[in-house]
């Protein structure tokens, strides 16, 4: 199947209330032009270096986001352009994010990454971690991002009991911090192995690459 009949398959599968990321991460922008060609607009990468050469290629209606683990040292290439950064797992992250996005005059929507996996490889807020950095008043004096929502990866595993339990306790706290806070709107969760978990278990943006795109290398 080509990269259209995949994408199509995908969107069609998902709920109104969901949000496609298309994650083109290594891929050829010959690769993202047939998505753009279908009307796909939401892209994700890992890499700061490639994200930037393809928003220089690309048409300027594409809202690029950064899944990855970004460095502080690297937030300055991708401040002019990125529309929401997935994983700011911490609070001197956050304050780097806030400061590049002052020197272009923009405000950053980012998430908050919560480590819910039952291993170590991922990286994010434990909840106490969480719960401590939104009540903090430097957290709060950041006036050029916006915090929109949590994401979270589940542990690479067959088990479903397992990835299902850990999406279910980030939805938790997804919650939990909406009731208090008017912009958290956005829970994303769930990859090409999981999503339709992670969407029975409430995300509305899920981030899919290899389904689309096929394996990479």
């Amino acid at each position: 199947m080509f990269i259209k009949e995949k994408l199509a398959a995908i969107v069609q599968s998902l709920p109104d209330t969901v949000t496609l990321v298309a994650v083109s991460k290594t891929k050829p922008i010959a690769d993202l032009d047939q998505a753009y060609g279908e009307g796909q607009r939401i892209f994700g990468e890992n890499k700061v270096q490639e994200m930037t050469e393809k928003w220089q290629a690309m048409p300027k209606d594409i809202e690029w986001h950064m899944i990855g683990h970004l460095q502080r040292n690297k937030v300055k290439y991708l401040a002019e352009y990125v529309a929401l950064i997935h994983g700011v797992d911490s609070p001197r992250l956050l304050k780097e994010i806030n400061k590049q996005a002052k020197k272009h005059n923009r405000t950053i929507s980012c998430l908050l990454q919560v480590h819910i996996a039952e291993e170590d490889t991922k990286f994010g807020f434990d909840e106490k971690e969480l719960l401590e950095l939104v009540d903090n008043e430097d957290f709060k004096s950041f006036e050029n991002v916006k915090i929109e929502g949590l994401m979270g990866m589940a542990t690479f595993t067959d088990d479903e009991e397992q990835v299902r339990r850990e999406f279910k306790n980030l939805f938790t706290l997804y919650k939990q911090l909406q009731s208090k806070y008017a912009d958290f709107n956005i829970l994303s969760m769930g990859m090409s192995g999981d999503y339709k978990v992670a969407i029975e278990e409430g995300s509305n943006m899920v981030r899919i690459g290899s389904s689309i795109f096929g394996s990479r290398n």
